[in-house]
Order: C-alpha cells, then structure tokens, then sequence
C-alpha cells in the first residue's frame, strides 16, 4: 500500500511540475509576462506534493538523503513566493519570470539526478 500511495505522490507531483511549467511557458510565448492561474497551481501543487513526498513512505534506507530534500524544498518555496506574491501584477520582470522557468527546471533536475 506504501508503494501505491508513492507511486500516486509522484504522479501529482509530476502533474503540479507540468502544469507549472506549461503555464509558464504559455504565458512566455504570449508575450505578456504575468503569473497565471496554471503557474500558481502548479506551484502549490508541487510544493504540497513535494512535502508529502518527503514523509518516511520507503523501505528502511530507501530514505532520499536529507540535503537533497532540503534543496527541494528550498527551491520550491522559492518559486511558489515568486509566483504567489507576483499573481496580481498585471507584467512581471522579465528576469522574474524567466527565474520561475529556470528554478523550475532545476528543481527537476535535482529530483532527477541526485541519488
């Protein structure tokens, strides 16, 4: 049952790094730089399914090691404030906006390659 409710945490997680992205590039391309709705979701989506992920669900020593988890949550407070506090502005900064892509590609490449 353990694994199930993991392999579900990863699969939302998965949707909220989606979501988030896709949202973020969308708006890119529209060439109007704000935070939309898909972007803040995603952002809460990840940050939430993140902290659920990072509960003792393993196996003893199938545990991700600490640091990793704290990089992780890390970044994603990071881009969850960035999207939070900047959803009213009608344009954010373009270098805001392409930090939101970039720390959300990161974050996926720390989930990805750290073991």
């Amino acid at each position: 049952m353990d694994d199930l409710l993991l392999h579900v945490l990863r699969y939302i997680h998965l949707v909220g790094f989606a979501v988030l992205l896709g949202g973020a590039v969308a708006q890119y391309l529209s060439g109007t730089l704000r935070i939309n709705q898909a972007m803040l979701w995603g952002s809460i989506i990840q940050l939430a399914s993140g902290i659920a992920l990072a509960a003792p669900l393993r196996p003893e020593g199938d545990e991700p090691p600490v640091a990793k988890l704290v990089v992780k949550l890390l970044l994603a407070v990071m881009i969850f404030v960035m999207v939070f506090f900047s959803r009213r502005r009608a344009q954010v900064n373009k270098g805001h906006f392409l930090a939101i892509i970039v720390l959300t590609l990161v974050t996926a490449a720390v989930g990805t390659f750290w073991r």
